[in-house]
Parts: C-alpha cells; sequence; structure tokens
C-alpha cells in the first residue's frame, strides 16, 4: 500500500507521488511571533512533525521549510503596548518557540526564513505581478486584483460571486472605496506613522501577510512544491490568497498537495483568548503535563478532526505514556540486565514473521491518511509483554530465556515510536539490592538468587543462542562484581533449563544444550 493523503484542493484522499522521485518538497505556515506558542500550534506542528518523519522514514530526502512572520500588525502592538520594538517582540518570542518545538520533540525546520529577511523577494514578487496586470497600486498601497485569477478561491471552494452577493448593501471603509473590487487585498502596505517601514518602488511601507509566504516558497523551493501544509483556519483567506498571487506569477500549481490539520476546542467551545481557555505549550509543560503525554494526546485523533481538550482525555494521555514510557524505557534502564542493543533497529531481514505483520500493520495505519491512532494502538501491542517485563524487573525478579527473546520487539517499537516522535522519558528508577546507582550500569545492580525466589521456568528449546549469550554476559558482569550468588544462580537456573555452561580459561563461556 502507498501513502495516500486527503488533498484539501480535491477534497479527496488520493496517493501520494512528489514532483522529483525520492525527494519531497513541503512548507510549512509559521507562526506570526507576537505571543508564546498555545495548544493549537502544538498540535498543528506534532502532526506535521509526524508527517516529515515518517518520509524521511519511508526513504525520502525531505527539505522542510517554516517561515517566521515577523511583521504584523499583532506585533507592533505587542511592542507599543509594552513600550518596546518589533524587532524585541519578534526575537524573544522566537527564542521561546524554538525552546517550546524541541521540548516536544519537534524536529527543527531545515530552513526558517523570516519576512524581515526576505523583503527583496517579496518587492521582486509584487512587482512581477504589477507588470502582469495582476496588482495595482493606489496612494502606496498595492492591492491584488482578485478578478484577474481565474478560479480565485479553489482551496476554500468559495465563489466569489456569492461572497460579493453577500455583501451587497454593506457600507464600504475607506480602504474598500479605493479598491477595483471589494475582496482584493494588500500586497503592500504604505507606511503609518510610527510604525516600522522598509523602502520600495511603492514607497515606504510593508508586507501584507500573504505575500510573504508566496514569496518565501518560491525563494526557498521554486515555483511549484510537493506539500503545503496549515491549519484549517488558513484556507481562508490566507491560501487561497496565496494560491492565487503565486500562480499568476509563475503560471504553474503552487502545490500537489494542500493538507490541513483540525481545531483544538476547550471543553467543546473553540479555544480562544476571549472565553478565557487559551493555554500555552509553556503553561501546560509547567503545570506537570510531559510533552510526551502531549504529544501522545495529538496523536490520539486523526490530524483532520477537531481536537477536544479535557483534564480527562489528558489524564487518560497521561496513563496511557506511563505504560509505553515504561515499555521504552525498559531495555535502557536494565541494559546490564537484559543486554539488548539498539544497533539492529530497523533490520527488516531480523524481524520474525510476528514482528513484521506488526510493522506492516503500521505501516498500513500510517500510509492511510496518517491514521496516527490506528498506528498507536499498534504501538501499544508491542509495548504489551515488554511493560509486564518492566513490571517483574522492579520487583527485582531475574529475568528469564522469553524474557531474553524480546529485545527484537523492544527495538521494533523504538523504531515505530520514533516515526511518531515518541521517545522514553526517564522514570525514576528501581532500587535493587545492594546497589547505590541505575541498574543499568552499576555494578551491584543484580538482584541476589535465593531458594524461594522463582527459577527462570523457561525451556531452552527453539530459544536462540543470543538470549542464552545474554545471559551469560550477566553472569560474568556478577562475577567481577564479585556477587558470586547471582552467578551461581543464573547457571543453576540455566542447567535446570537443560543448559550447561562450561568455562574456559581466557574468560571464554561456551554452552551446550543437554
Amino acid at each position: 500500500m502507498s501513502l495516500r493523503l486527503t488533498n484539501t484542493l480535491t477534497r479527496a484522499k488520493a496517493e501520494f507521488v512528489p514532483l522529483q522521485a525520492g525527494k519531497v518538497s513541503i512548507y510549512c505556515c509559521g507562526v506570526t511571533v507576537y505571543d508564546l506558542c498555545h495548544l493549537g500550534h502544538a498540535r498543528s506542528y506534532i502532526v506535521w512533525d509526524v508527517l516529515r518523519r515518517y518520509l524521511i522514514w519511508l526513504g525520502y530526502a525531505v527539505t522542510f521549510v517554516q517561515n517566521y512572520t515577523d511583521i504584523d500588525d499583532k506585533i507592533l502592538a505587542r511592542a507599543a503596548a509594552e513600550g518596546s520594538s518589533m524587532q524585541a517582540v519578534s526575537e524573544r518570542n522566537i527564542e521561546a518557540f524554538v525552546a517550546d518545538m524541541a521540548a516536544l520533540n519537534i524536529l527543527p525546520a531545515d530552513k526558517m526564513p523570516r519576512a524581515t529577511r526576505s523583503l527583496d523577494a517579496i518587492r521582486a514578487l509584487i512587482g512581477e505581478l504589477e507588470a502582469r496586470g495582476a496588482a495595482y497600486s493606489v496612494d502606496g498601497d498595492v492591492y491584488f486584483a482578485v478578478l484577474k485569477h481565474q478560479g480565485y478561491g479553489k482551496l476554500s471552494g468559495r465563489d466569489l460571486a456569492e461572497q460579493q452577493d453577500n455583501a451587497a448593501g454593506r457600507v464600504a471603509s475607506s480602504e474598500e472605496a479605493r479598491k477595483q473590487h471589494p475582496f482584493d487585498f494588500a500586497l503592500w502596505k504604505a507606511a503609518k506613522a510610527g510604525e516600522p517601514s522598509f523602502p520600495s518602488p511603492w514607497g515606504p511601507g510593508r508586507p501584507g501577510w500573504h505575500i510573504e509566504c508566496s514569496a518565501m516558497v518560491r525563494e526557498e523551493l521554486g515555483a511549484s512544491i510537493d506539500i503545503h501544509l496549515g491549519g484549517a483556519d488558513l484556507i481562508f483567506p490566507h491560501h487561497d490568497n496565496e494560491i492565487a498571487q503565486s500562480e499568476a506569477a509563475t503560471g504553474q500549481q503552487l502545490a500537489r498537495f494542500w493538507l490541513h490539520n483540525g481545531m483544538v476546542n476547550v471543553g467543546g467551545q473553540k479555544m480562544s483568548k476571549s472565553l478565557g481557555n487559551f493555554t500555552t505549550i509553556r503553561a501546560l509543560l509547567a503545570s506537570g503535563v510531559s510533552p510526551m503525554t502531549l504529544r501522545l494526546f495529538v496523536l490520539q485523533a486523526h490530524y483532520r478532526k477537531p481536537l477536544d481538550f479535557t483534564a480527562e482525555a489528558l489524564e487518560a494521555a497521561a496513563t496511557g505514556w506511563r505504560g509505553l514510557n515504561a515499555a521504552l524505557a525498559v531495555g535502557r534502564i536494565y541494559q546490564g540486565l537484559l543486554g539488548w542493543s539498539e544497533s539492529t533497529a530497523g533490520d527488516l531481514a531480523a524481524l520474525p514473521d510476528e514482528l513484521q505483520a506488526s510493522k506492516e500493520r503500521f505501516s498500513a495505519a500510517m500510509d492511510d491518511d496518517l491514521n496516527t491512532a490506528a498506528a498507536l494502538g499498534e504501538l501499544f501491542e508491542l509495548a504489551r509483554p515488554l511493560r509486564a517485563l518492566a513490571n517483574r524487573l522492579q520487583r527485582h525478579d531475574i529475568p528469564g530465556l522469553a524474557d531474553l527473546s524480546l529485545g527484537g520487539r523492544w527495538r521494533l517499537l523504538l523504531e515505530l515510536a520514533g516515526v511518531l516522535g515518541l521517545e522514553s522519558e526517564q522514570p525514576r528508577l528501581p532500587t535493587l539490592p545492594g546497589s547505590s546507582g541505575n541498574p543499568a550500569t552499576s555494578a551491584g545492580s543484580f538482584p541476589s538468587l535465593s531458594e524461594t525466589e522463582s527459577p527462570l521456568g523457561i525451556s531452552a528449546q527453539g530459544c536462540d543462542g543470543e538470549a542464552i549469550q545474554a545471559l551469560i554476559e550477566r553472569r560474568k558482569a556478577a562475577k567481577a562484581a564479585r556477587d558470586f550468588a547471582t552467578a551461581d544462580g543464573i547457571r543453576d537456573q540455566l542447567r535446570a533449563q537443560g543448559i550447561e555452561l562450561i568455562d574456559r580459561p581466557g574468560a571464554i563461556t561456551d554452552w551446550i544444550q543437554r
């Protein structure tokens, strides 16, 4: 099965085929840096991070561009309220954005252009539109003429004539009175007193919001790209306007696929500052919610559907993450006991049929328009025996041969969780008898066996040599730590299962099955 994505432009799910074989170009609309990022930003950037990670996992060379809007009325208003500058507000919030995204394990974009650093590209694009008759200037302002672009509104499905009929009878503002059509939008805004401005052929001013993204897409990725991303609230007017101005200038399709994520609701209501249900990423993490809990919470819903944020839903995600985290962490925390290595992760040839089938089900879910909820379900199934093992090891049980054979399952879980950007968060380490340190590394971290403790209880028949060798290595480590009770216990337990150890010169131990 190939990757199929729901394209907002066609309103249908279609097979994703890039413009250039093996390479994918992606542009993601970034933040307007006037404030801290909120839960809606977290939802959007987490799901697009997963798309990017999955494409990379599939073997594509991905170029991911995400912009900063650092010229905007909201930034200027914040600067005026603070008595600071547009640059100061922007820089502070860009720094906060980088920190918040890192906390959520979101990969940094390959390129992060800023509007203030793309002014030459913006002015050039506006000049081309004016030369083609798709834009016109009025007293230092430049507008895009929507009637000059056939099919304006094709992304949102809005009919321009219908919109004009609905607006009939409305008193036009002074700005609208200067336009050729009420829905023409600004490409360049003439300077206002007290506001920062930049030189241009039309006089000092600053760019409009929509033209910034069109210019940065073309400057960084070219006239036509594979995927354009954003929230559903950007479909109209922002993305409709991007399409109109870009395609009017280049004559080429701006993006083959347009993907949009659903909005975040809080207790059934749209998240907004006016309703007082606005939550920043920083405040949420500061309240004790772990980054991976938030990531899991977001991925439990399909990216195109609304996401309802409630305390109960977040607590359910926290519970789910605790179990998954235990499974992800077990091989690292108890490396001294289990001897598992991450180096063979992703080796398809080494996967037994059961794990190969699990990997294929994960891929099938992701290929179906990034069905992360189903993909997570596969992770939880993989994690089940690993979580049980973690619980037993916390009780100081000695792992058996069947436990040791779970190493391949653990490696696959790490690999697939990584595709979703889920990484183990270090839990509190259990304290083992005679140990003062990390059970994964401490020389005294092997729990002693006694006659009352349960045996390995696993037949060696059918068990691979790697699992037996892991027990041998732990026996060597126990002997090196002068924990002879544990070393002798491992020998006795293996002997009871039909495995005889043979110690040879040079610290070599062989084994035979009786």
